[in-house]
């Protein structure tokens, strides 16, 4: 049975707040890309581990989902309260936009919001 897309998203979602990073990159098919602001294109694999060691605790709360047309992709709106490693706190806004293959694993995502706030309030801290 194919898993619907938005039990993909809330899976991802809750893995992300509880810091499960094989639970999250269990969700994406092999070869997967995230698209961050900060970072630029990486493998999925590579994303989450520079995430994994850049926070101490995540919060993310969805406030909307949104399913493309075509049934391929979908689009969180979320709410992130981030804290760093460096003690760091970080509230925003943001979406993350989903690409599926056919098994409904993530092929890429792409994610989008204002960094400018980010950057002015606690610098680069995935240097």
């Amino acid at each position: 049975m194919t898993t619907d897309a938005t039990e993909v998203i809330a899976g991802y979602f809750e893995a992300l707040t509880a810091g499960d990073t094989g639970r999250i990159l269990n969700l994406f098919a092999a070869g997967a890309h995230v698209y961050s602001p900060f970072l630029g294109v990486m493998p999925a694999t590579e994303f989450y581990v520079k995430l994994d060691a850049a926070s101490a605790q995540s919060v993310l709360t969805v406030l909307d989902v949104l399913m493309g047309q075509d049934g391929q992709t979908a689009a969180a709106r979320f709410q992130y309260d981030w804290t760093l490693r460096s003690g760091d706190k970080i509230l925003f806004e943001g979406v993350d936009h989903f690409t599926f293959d056919a098994a409904r694993r993530i092929v890429d995502m792409r994610i989008y919001y204002d960094t400018h706030p980010v950057r002015a309030d606690v610098g680069d801290k995935y240097g």
